[in-house]
Parts: C-alpha cells; structure tokens; sequence
C-alpha cells in the first residue's frame, strides 16, 4: 500500500492505541511527527520524531501540524471522568485539531467511540444516523468532537473519517467485548485506508472486526474501501459466562461506562429517545 506524501500528525502517540499505530506505521515507511502530554514510552520507530505537547494549547498543535497532511487524532482523556477533567483535552483540544486541519487543509482521522451511543440496550442494531446517546462524559466529549468535525466539513471542507472505535484489544476478555471487538491488524489496516482513500468528506465508519454479534448496521466503509478481516466469533467459547453481575452493565451497550456514577434506581424509559429498536425495520440493501 502506498505511503502518504507529507508527514504525518498522531496525538495521543504514548497511549496504547497510538503506541500501536507508531510502531506499525512507522514499519510501512510513514513519515511521524508523534506528540502526546506523556513522553513515548518506547524507542523512537525509524522515520518518526516526537514532541511534548498539550492538545489545550492551539499554538503547539498548530506547529506540529505544519506541513501535514493527516492528523490521526488520538489524543485526550480515553476513560470516564469528572467534566471538567475532560473539558479542556477532549473538547478544547478537538477544536485545536480541527483548526489546525483547517490552516493545513489536512484530513482528520478522530477517534471516536462506541461510548457515544452506550445508551441503547445491546438488543438494538444500529446504524451509523442513529441519535447519539452517550453514557457519560467521555461518550458527550466523543458526541461532541463528531458534530465539531461536521462543522469542520460543511463550512472548511475538511474532511475526516470519525472511527467509532469498540475495543481494541489482542484478544476478546469477556462477553460483551465479542460484539465490540476491534483486532490489531484490522485496526492498522482500517487506520492505512483513511489514509489512502481518494476523497472521504465526513465519514462514520464502526470500528469493529467482522463479529457476527457487533452491536452495529451500515456505516461508511465502503467509502474508504475498508473490509475487516478478522471476528470475535472464534473466540466465543473461551468467554461464555465471562459476564458481571450488575444489571445496568450488562443491559447497555456501553457496559462499565453506563455504571459509572449511576444514581438512577431504575432504568431510562426506551421510549425516552427516537430508537431503532422502536421503528419499522430497515431495508439493509438500500
């Protein structure tokens, strides 16, 4: 697969998912400039530079992405917390981004996650214009970073791919996680054709293997010409019963997260929200 031509911005390079993508696209021949608020924990891959930064400050994202082409926006709180310990890294630093993307003309590849639809029980199949229900702050930041990218879009014309990213993980760890699961290489190779992709405009795409239990329809992938390769299905006996027992965790797609700082003593009426789940069914071929 081709290398794209300018350098290449990844924030969030000393978390685990961008650890993963440094060493990995660094082996393909990529050009890196990796930051993080963290240094990187490992050896510098050929071809990449790091740097110190925080996404809070528009002045160092701006000069990181100088001469770029591609951000792959990883960077921020990735669990739940307290407002306002995400408000300035997710919010703040997702418009930095963005207005960077905008003075570089850069693609955006924006982590999102499956946590801003957690909400919906895990009965549901959705589709990628389902209503967003996130299951706490992180999920709202996430909301909020793919409205901000449509923003972006509609009045700059700078495109992105927001990746609704399940679970990223060598291996699935209990029940739940066969639905949401995300492989290495699928990830990388999910990740290598944002890149490559011609044009992309604003693009949803669910960011899952080929696990026959995903909690989730359409999306965009036929855009960027993206197929996952791999499935959770053949890891499914080594899990069963891998389950808890707390009755808000297990009802909700967004599992631990919904729990977090729960004080309701009963569950959300389904029919709180327009819900897939209360509508006719769908044509899946149209």
């Amino acid at each position: 697969m081709s290398r794209p031509l300018k350098p290449v911005l990844l924030t969030g390079a000393s978390g685990t998912l961008g650890r993963l993508l440094a060493h990995r696209l660094a082996a393909l021949g990529w050009t890196l400039r990796l930051t993080d608020i963290r240094d990187f924990p490992d050896p510098l891959p050929p071809g990449a530079a790091f740097e110190r930064a925080d996404l809070e400050e528009g002045g160092a994202v701006g000069a990181l992405a100088r001469g770029c082409g591609l951000i792959l926006h990883f960077g921020g709180i990735s669990t739940e917390h307290p407002f306002d310990t995400i408000l300035g890294p997710n919010l703040r630093g997702s418009f930095n981004i963005y207005e960077a993307a905008r003075q570089e003309k850069a693609r955006v590849v924006f982590a999102s996650s499956n946590h801003v639809f957690g909400f919906y029980e895990r009965t549901v199949k959705l589709d990628q214009d389902d209503p967003m229900r996130p299951d706490g702050f992180y999920g709202l930041s996430k909301a909020y970073g793919e409205m901000l990218a449509r923003v972006y879009w509609e009045k700059h014309a700078v495109e992105s791919v927001l990746i609704r990213i399940g679970s990223v993980l060598p291996e699935v760890p209990n029940e739940r996680i066969l639905s949401t699961w995300l492989s290495h290489d699928d990830f990388v190779a999910l990740v290598e054709r944002c890149a490559e992709a011609d044009k992309v405009g604003c693009t949803v795409v669910w960011g899952a293997s080929d696990n026959s239990r995903s909690f989730w329809n359409r999306d965009g992938r036929a855009v960027i010409g993206w197929r996952p390769r791999d499935s959770s299905d053949d890891q499914a006996e080594k899990v069963r019963g891998k389950v808890t027992d707390d009755p808000v965790t297990e009802r909700y797609q967004g599992g631990v997260f919904v729990r977090a700082d729960y004080s309701r003593e009963d569950f959300p009426p389904a029919e709180m929200f327009p819900s897939p789940a209360n509508l006719p069914p769908r044509d899946l071929e149209s």
